[in-house]
């Protein structure tokens, strides 16, 4: 019986799947935009998202709370400094998946595009311009 099973094991093992959750949402936070397959980004999702939610409010154990789960200490100061104060007034829903019509070289995969529904103003004026 699968009682109390939820949850994707995406083919990996515990460990694997936590480091990479830590690797993507650590890429994702410092480039506020990452190519993935549906099923990882479904994943990794939830996991940003209350990682967001948590850096809205600089304090010393929000601070220690979310190096607990990303440890790395460049991905803590943006996420405090630019992307908390960024989201601030937004209640949730930080993260849209955008689904790429372009399958992956090699196995034929989908693919998806994991970003931020607001980027940082000085990406969207380079990319006006």
């Amino acid at each position: 019986m699968r009682h109390r099973c939820a949850g994707n094991r995406l083919g990996r093992t515990t460990s694997h799947r936590q480091a990479m959750m830590k690797n993507m949402a650590n890429s994702l936070v410092l480039h506020e935009r990452i190519i993935t397959t549906p099923a990882k980004a479904k994943v990794v999702k939830p996991f940003v998202e209350k990682i967001v939610t948590l850096a809205k409010s600089d304090t010393q154990a929000n601070r220690r709370a979310v190096f607990a789960r990303l440890r790395d200490k460049s991905s803590i100061d943006k996420l405090f400094d630019i992307l908390g104060p960024r989201f601030a007034t937004r209640p949730g829903g930080y993260c849209r998946i955008l689904h790429l019509s372009k399958p992956r070289l090699g196995d034929n995969g989908s693919r998806v595009i994991l970003e931020f529904v607001e980027r940082t103003p000085k990406a969207e004026e380079a990319k006006t311009a």
